[in-house]
């Protein structure tokens, strides 16, 4: 609901300073007012004049908290899109992630619009951004494949993101309180991505792509950015930090948009192919509830899919398992409990597979966890009945 509930529940009010920051990174423009008391604010472009802000310059000034009341409600009424993003960022503090591409002029360009498949596209390829940096948040890593990927979504389960108007650009609001490392990641990884791209297009060597690693820099950040510049003719990614949050230790207080074009592509994918083949697989030890069985015959060795409840962060793998593992795999998924197993975790599918499984055995679990699986059993019994007759599941 408009006005946000920002100056009716008695909440504390913005700092008339982040106020005035957020009108200013938004486009509005200052036009005069009481020198060291207010200034009075217009929205950008053709609605100038349409609506007129007094904004305090201190919270000192008795009649301040009034202004600033004030102010947020005629935000509230106003029509300029901007206003709805200063909104925003005053409702939850929030570090903003602008991405545009360039593409050839069509009738919609030439009205200020995009159509259907390039929105889609930019859509896509901003999200892809943002869970390469949630990823590269959770741990360094050329190729995280399926590893850490629910904790790394959790990471962007506030955030925000819609199309500018037009369509042709995007913005996501990434709260502070729980975002603010994805977005402290990304500016690290893209300013990594973009020095090694310039370093190989100069000099032929990957080797910068090799130290990039360390700033966040991986095989789904390469993608994702190919993903963005692909079919345009030049793309970037601009990051803003949220002025009520201030700048992080280590980044500069206004970092610079960076930019790729088509001519990047190559680099990109010689990036992406090399984290992907030097990424090494890690012998790990799991807990998964066994969700599924497959097997050619009624005897012999068979594939189980595992739900991971514990161990490497990654949500399902599967593993191939001789005669007696499989045999207590099914016993164990008869009867509700989970399984413990070692193996190699290999990277080829993305980090969901299993090789040279050992030591598997059922694992007692509390009563309601047991229960839970129980009845993720019954809901699944097909699964398992196809599997004991030996059938593709």
């Amino acid at each position: 609901p408009w006005p946000p509930p920002l100056a009716e529940s008695g909440a504390e009010l913005p700092d008339p300073a982040v106020l005035g920051a957020l009108l200013r990174r938004h486009g509005w423009q200052r036009r005069g007012g009481a020198p060291g008391r207010y200034g009075r604010w217009t929205p950008p472009g053709s609605a100038a004049g349409a609506t007129s802000l007094l904004v305090p310059e201190s919270a000192a000034f008795p009649d301040s908290g009034e202004l600033i009341e004030e102010a947020l409600v005629a935000l509230g009424r106003s029509a300029d899109p901007s206003a709805r993003d200063v909104l925003v960022s005053l409702a939850v503090p929030s570090d903003e992630i602008h991405w545009w591409r360039e593409v050839p002029e069509s009738a919609a360009g030439a009205a200020g619009a995009s159509g259907w498949t390039e929105a889609e596209a930019l859509h896509t390829a901003a999200r892809q951004v943002l869970m390469a940096g949630a990823l590269a948040a959770r741990g360094r890593a050329g190729y995280h494949g399926a590893r850490h990927r629910r904790k790394a979504r959790a990471a962007l389960d506030d955030a925000l993101i819609g199309p500018d108007p037009g369509g042709r650009s995007l913005t996501a609001y990434v709260p502070v309180a729980s975002g603010r490392a994805v977005a402290v990641q990304l500016c690290h990884a893209l300013h990594a991505t973009r020095e090694a791209v310039d370093y190989q297009r100069a000099t032929g060597g990957m080797e910068a792509f090799d130290s990039a690693i360390a700033a966040g820099v991986g095989r789904e950040l390469t993608e994702a950015l190919i993903a963005l510049v692909r079919g345009s003719e030049g793309a970037g990614v601009d990051l803003r930090w949220a002025p009520a949050a201030g700048t992080p230790d280590g980044c500069p207080a206004r970092p610079a948009p960076v930019e790729f074009s088509p001519g990047d592509l190559p680099a990109l994918h010689a990036a992406g192919a090399r984290y992907l083949r030097d990424e090494p697989a890690g012998q790990v030890r799991l807990t998964g509830a066994v969700v599924r069985l497959r097997r050619s015959g009624p005897r012999g060795a068979g594939i189980v899919r595992l739900r991971v409840l514990a161990g490497p962060e990654v949500a399902h793998v599967g593993v191939e398992l001789d005669e007696e593992a499989y045999r207590i795999a099914g016993h164990a998924h008869l009867v509700g409990l989970p399984l413990r197993v070692e193996g190699r975790l290999e990277r080829r599918g993305g980090f969901r597979r299993l090789t040279g499984a050992s030591q598997v055995a059922p694992v007692q679990v509390e009563e309601a966890e047991r229960d839970r699986l129980m009845k993720a059993l019954q809901e699944n019994v097909d699964f398992f009945e196809e599997a004991c007759a030996g059938e593709e599941p």
